[in-house]
């Protein structure tokens, strides 16, 4: 099981925001080229977004599903990748004094990607997590902040 934290200096509802905006996802998820809402409201549970992954001249869409929300700390997602089956995605956002520390923990669920899945493999995904947190990072700190919801609203 791969499993990475990460500390990302802006409190936890500016990253939950970004978790939260389903248009976003390629921005942060590492080979994704392109993400959108297809069912229901992201990130509720039963809600899905399409992405395309890009490799060279070779182009794949899969499904992105949520499986489980509490909104502001956890989003667990199942992500299908064709014929290698699917993966469970957990992050976590936890207040870490200011900031937010963020885990990413990714394990294969269903399909041929169980039976591959090896030291190598997860080694390979610790590199993708390191990389994915990195990018969730970059996109939540530079990220003009927002109103704080309720405040200064009419």
């Amino acid at each position: 099981m791969a499993r990475r934290h990460r500390l990302i200096t802006v409190s936890p509802a500016t990253v939950w925001s970004v978790l939260a905006d389903g248009n976003r996802y390629a921005q942060w998820v590492v080979g994704t080229a392109s993400s959108t809402p297809v069912r229901g409201h992201w990130p509720q549970v039963g809600a899905a977004l399409r992405y395309e992954v890009r490799l060279g001249p070779l182009r794949a869409t899969n499904e992105t599903v949520v499986r489980r929300c509490e909104e502001g700390t956890i989003l667990e997602l199942e992500a299908k990748a064709g014929p290698l089956g699917t993966a469970r995605i957990a992050l976590e956002v936890r207040p870490w004094g200011e900031h937010s520390l963020v885990t990413v923990d990714e394990h294969p669920l269903r399909g041929a990607a169980g039976a591959l899945h090896n030291t190598a493999v997860e080694a390979l995904i610790q590199i993708r997590h390191r990389a994915m947190l990195a990018r969730l990072a970059k996109v939540c700190e530079t990220q003009t902040p927002r109103a704080t919801s309720g405040a200064g609203h009419a």
